[in-house]
């Protein structure tokens, strides 16, 4: 089940019916956001008993058989996943006792507030019954109503400490070190390129290099692709299906998505490029740079951030 809002018909175009997964996704369509708890809330009628909910814009290898077992050994109605972060100010820290119970909420903390390390990871183990008491068709919060009202009510709510990766993809910064780390071999996953160690590289049979290409591992090279003489790819570049690379271009530590055409020259450095993106001849980005789907850099342009 995919509970969606924005960009639903790009979800559906890329995720279909579930079948290339060997799963089958319904869809839970908001006609306007209905927060974190709305959301949740506006599937409730196409679930039933346990449910499991994890946020979209999570990326994790944390064993979710592990946290269904604390669930049922502590005979908990809600489990949420906590992990530990050196900085907790951009997250809602959780409090929890001795035996995991969660203690106490403190959304976006100040230094002051910084009781604990523990923050809520986005993914929770739910009684399905418990969706009853998020309000239907407005917008609602997990963060600031549902979970402390559960907590305020004294409901078996247990919070659950998970070893493993775990980053929160929702900006453009995380969604690059993902991407890194998933080159990386740094996530349990069998997403991201083959091999091991410093040599992990992925190159679509289709790809078409020309002579002198350096593909620097970690790098995946999309289905495709085009890489003219002397250009350097990598290490650690996504090149999307369909990308075109023009002789002597470098790109190193930069996502590109589909069909982005790379100049002769060019070099581009720790960014991230949308789809069917043009960018002219001896044109630099530089990182933190995002180029937005469409764009055209011109010849010679320098973009920095």
């Amino acid at each position: 089940m995919l509970s969606c809002s924005y960009l639903v018909d790009e979800v559906r175009r890329t995720m279909g019916d579930g079948a290339g997964w060997g799963v089958r996704l319904d869809y839970a369509v908001e006609a306007e956001p209905l927060g974190t708890a709305g959301g949740v809330r506006n599937a409730a009628d196409l679930v039933s008993g346990r449910v499991v909910v994890l946020n979209g814009d999570v990326l994790t290898d944390v064993d979710l058989s592990a946290m269904l077992r604390f669930h049922a050994q502590r005979a908990a109605r809600a489990t949420i996943f906590l992990t530990r972060v050196e900085d907790p100010s951009p997250y809602g820290l959780v409090e929890v006792a001795g035996d995991g119970r969660v203690a106490g909420f403190v959304e976006k903390p100040s230094a002051a507030q910084r009781t604990a390390d523990t923050v809520n990871a986005g993914i929770y183990v739910l009684d399905g019954a418990l969706l009853a008491r998020i309000p239907p068709g407005r917008v609602a919060s997990m963060e600031r109503e549902f979970f402390p009202g559960l907590l305020a009510d004294g409901l078996p709510f247990f919070g659950w400490v998970g070893a493993g990766y775990w980053i929160d993809i929702g900006s453009p910064e995380k969604y690059r070190q993902a991407q890194l780390d998933l080159m990386a071999g740094r996530v349990a996953t069998d997403v991201g390129p083959a091999g091991t160690g410093g040599d992990r590289r992925s190159i679509a049979t289709d790809a078409i290099l020309g002579a002198r290409v350096s593909a620097v591992a970690p790098v995946v090279i999309g289905a495709g692709c085009r890489l003219s003489d002397d250009c350097r790819v990598g290490p650690s570049a996504v090149l999307g299906p369909g990308c075109a690379v023009g002789a002597a271009a470098t790109i190193e530590g930069t996502v590109l998505w589909e069909r982005v055409s790379v100049g002769a020259g060019a070099v581009l450095r720790d960014c991230i490029v949308g789809a069917d993106v043009r960018i002219g001849q001896h044109a630099h980005v530089g990182p933190g740079v995002v180029i937005e789907d469409g764009a055209v850099v011109a010849s010679h342009a320098r973009l920095v951030r």
